[in-house]
């Protein structure tokens, strides 16, 4: 399945939503290096993205880690300035090509605004960089040795998808299945969302970080669903439909 919009509109300008979309769009085409050069695309996210090795041992990591493919003791710092936890933000931004962006990017416009009607401005904000950097650190907690960079807005925009479940578990997503566009509840769409990352375990996707992502979400969000709720009740009432 493959959504192609939501039925559950709001009456807000989703400023905040917007705004990641074109910041992830901008350092995608303005800072990162073209996908076609591989040699420099690879180092520039050597320098710039979060590494588990890094983060397990809060060091930049070396030239002989990188060549084994794995944490080793010893050994000079590809690059020795490096701020390993800086870059476990700016991985957020980074991309591993031109799919893995439009795909995010679409999840998030679809599912986030929303969510940032129900959280409002400084929650949204919160919530997406928490869900973000614990979907980080749950990869790294499971891959402590790896020394490939980990990209993407993956796992901040899965703690987005947990929260809409749980706010929104009855609304329709328009989805395309094979050749049908099919309305399906959100709960059922992202259920079989969530269930699918264990299916490509075995794949290059971080998948643990999209499930430590969607879990923050839900359990950030269920404490707060009927004050949140409330909040998007009241916008309706008084205001009227932008998207």
């Amino acid at each position: 399945m493959f959504p192609i919009r939501d039925v559950n509109p709001t009456r807000i300008t989703p400023y905040i939503t917007v705004g990641w979309i074109v910041l992830n769009v901008a350092v995608f085409f303005f800072w990162q290096p073209s996908a076609d050069d591989t040699a420099e695309g690879t180092n520039f996210l050597y320098e710039h993205a979060a590494v588990a090795c890094e983060l397990t041992t809060g060091e930049p990591i070396s030239a002989e880690e990188v060549r084994q493919d794995v944490c080793v003791d010893g050994g000079d710092p590809v690059f020795p300035d490096k701020n390993v936890w800086i870059a476990a933000v700016v991985s957020m931004f980074l991309h591993g090509g031109l799919f893995h962006l439009l795909g995010n990017m679409w999840f998030l416009w679809i599912f986030g605004n929303n969510v940032e009607e129900a959280y409002g401005t400084f929650g949204f904000l919160a919530l997406y960089t928490v869900a973000g950097l614990a979907a980080t650190f749950a990869f790294v907690f499971v891959n402590p040795n790896a020394t490939v960079p980990l990209v993407g807005a993956s796992g901040a925009i899965a703690g987005v998808l947990g929260a809409y479940a749980v706010l929104f578990p009855r609304h329709r997503v328009l989805s395309l299945v094979f050749v049908l566009f099919v309305p399906v509840p959100a709960l059922f769409f992202l259920g079989v969302w969530f269930f699918m990352q264990f299916a490509i375990s075995d794949a290059t996707t971080a998948w643990e970080a999209h499930v430590a992502g969607f879990v923050v979400g839900v359990l950030v969000t269920l404490p707060l669903r009927n004050r949140l709720l409330g909040r998007v009740h009241a916008l309706h009432a008084t205001t009227r439909y932008r998207f």
